[in-house]
C-alpha cells in the first residue's frame, strides 16, 4: 500500500510499504477515505519529538471497513466509520471513566496511545491506503448513511473538532460567558465554534495570522491581532478590565512572539493575564515532557517559567490534556448529520495523497491560505 513515511527533519515520502492487516481478533481493517494533517504532526515534521524514521503519520482518519477480527461483533464490513485519534481498549479504569485519552492498556507504561505519534505507542497512521483500528469495536465511531456527502464534516470529529469542544469543558465554559482563545488554528477555531455553540456571550480569539484571524471573524469571534504585543491589553479593555470568565490554550509548546520567536511559557502567561479571578483555563495544545530541540534550558526538559503566583493568587482553576474523544464525538456527530455545524468550513485543501509532502511543507511554513488540509488516499494526482 502507499503511505506518507517519516523519513527525519523535514523529510516525508509517500511509498510502498507492507499492507496494513489485521494481527489480532478484535482489530478492524480500514480502507481509508480521509486523512487530515494536524497542527501536532508538524511538531513530529520539524524533528522536535521522538519520532522514528520509517513510521507512517496520520492520527486524524476515516473510512471503510473492509475487514473485521473474528472477535469484532458491532462492527461490520462496509461501515464507514470515523476513528478517534486516541486508541482506547474500553476496558481499562481509564477507560470505563471516559478518559479514552489516557488509556492504560494500549500502550503499556504510558498513559494514552494514538496512530502514528510519537511516544504513543507502535500503532501505524493513517496518511495511508489502509490503517488497522485495534478494538474496533470500541474505537470505530459507525457513521449514519449518506456520511459520504459530508465526508469532510464528519472527518474532523477524529481530532480537531472534539478538541476544540474539549478545550472549552476543560475551561468550564457556560452560556453567557466571555472566552478567550489563544491560537486561530484549526483546533482554535474549533474551539470558538465550540464555545459559540455552548452561547458564549463573546468569543475573542487571539493570533498573529492575519487570514486565520478572518476566518474567526467569520463565526462571530473577535479577532485580537497580536502582531504588535498588545493583546492582553485589548482583551482587558473588551472585558472592562474584569478578564474573560474562561480562557482556551490552543497553540501549545512552539508559541511564538510578535518577534517570531519560540517563547514556550507566552500563551499560558498571557491567559492568566487574561482570564477573570477564578475563571477557568483549559489547556489544549500540545506540551512535552521533554524538548531537546529547543533553545531554551527549560523547554528542554519540558519545563516553563509560569506565572504560578499570579494564577493563585486569582484563584484561577486549570485543566489539560489531550481530549478523550469519544467523550464527544458521537454527540458531535449528531449535530453534523442534523446539519447544526459544518466544521468542513475550515478545510483550505483537499489533495491526494502523493502531494503529501508538498502540503505538509506549505503547512509548516504556516503558509497564507493553508489552514486544513485534508488528503485524499483514493484520489488521483
Amino acid at each position: 500500500m502507499k503511505a506518507l513515511v517519516y523519513n527525519g527533519p523535514r523529510d516525508v515520502q509517500v511509498r510502498e510499504v507492507p499492507d496494513a492487516k489485521i494481527e489480532r481478533t478484535t482489530d478492524v481493517l480500514v480502507k481509508i477515505s480521509s486523512a487530515n494533517i494536524c497542527g501536532s504532526d508538524l511538531h513530529m515534521y520539524e524533528g522536535r519529538t521522538s519520532m522514528e524514521p520509517g513510521r507512517i503519520l496520520g492520527h486524524e482518519n476515516m473510512g471503510e471497513v473492509i475487514e473485521v477480527g473474528s472477535a469484532v461483533d458491532r462492527v461490520k464490513v462496509g461501515d464507514r466509520v470515523c476513528l478517534p485519534f486516541n486508541i482506547g481498549c474500553g476496558f481499562c479504569e481509564n477507560c470505563e471513566k471516559g478518559l479514552t485519552g489516557f488509556c492504560l492498556t494500549a500502550n503499556p507504561g504510558t498513559a494514552g496511545a494514538a496512530y502514528g505519534f510519537a511516544g504513543m505507542g507502535p500503532y501505524s497512521g493513517g496518511q495511508a491506503e489502509y490503517l488497522r483500528v485495534p478494538y474496533g469495536d470500541f474505537n470505530c465511531l459507525v457513521l449514519p448513511r449518506g456520511s459520504e456527502e459530508k465526508e469532510n464534516d464528519y472527518v474532523m470529529l477524529s481530532d480537531i473538532f472534539p478538541t476544540g469542544y474539549h478545550a472549552t469543558e476543560l475551561a468550564g465554559v457556560k452560556p453567557g460567558d466571555s472566552v478567550v482563545i489563544y491560537g486561530a488554528g484549526p483546533v482554535g477555531l474549533m474551539a470558538a465554534s465550540s464555545a459559540t455553540l455552548k452561547g458564549a456571550s463573546m468569543v475573542m480569539v487571539v493570533d498573529m495570522h492575519k487570514d486565520r484571524l478572518k476566518l474567526a471573524e467569520k463565526l462571530g469571534a473577535i479577532a485580537i491581532d497580536d502582531t504588535e504585543g498588545d493583546g492582553v491589553e485589548r482583551i482587558m479593555e473588551l472585558t472592562g478590565g474584569k478578564g474573560a470568565d474562561c480562557g482556551c490554550e490552543c497553540v501549545g509548546y512552539q508559541c511564538c512572539n510578535m518577534h517570531s520567536e519560540e517563547v514556550p511559557n507566552l500563551t499560558m502567561n498571557n491567559l492568566v493575564a487574561t482570564v477573570k479571578a477564578t475563571g477557568g483555563i483549559g489547556v489544549v495544545g500540545v506540551f512535552v515532557p521533554e524538548d531537546p530541540g529547543s533553545k531554551e534550558k527549560l523547554q528542554k526538559r519540558g519545563q516553563m517559567a509560569f506565572d504560578f503566583g499570579q494564577f493563585w493568587i486569582k484563584g484561577q482553576r486549570m485543566g489539560t490534556g489531550q481530549a478523550n474523544v469519544k467523550a464527544y464525538n458521537r454527540l458531535l456527530s449528531r449535530l453534523i448529520e442534523k446539519d447544526k455545524v459544518k466544521p468542513s468550513w475550515i478545510v483550505s485543501h483537499e489533495l491526494p495523497l502523493e502531494q503529501a509532502p508538498e502540503a505538509y511543507e506549505n503547512f509548516d511554513k504556516r503558509k497564507t491560505g493553508w489552514t486544513k488540509v485534508v488528503l485524499k488516499p483514493g484520489k488521483s494526482a
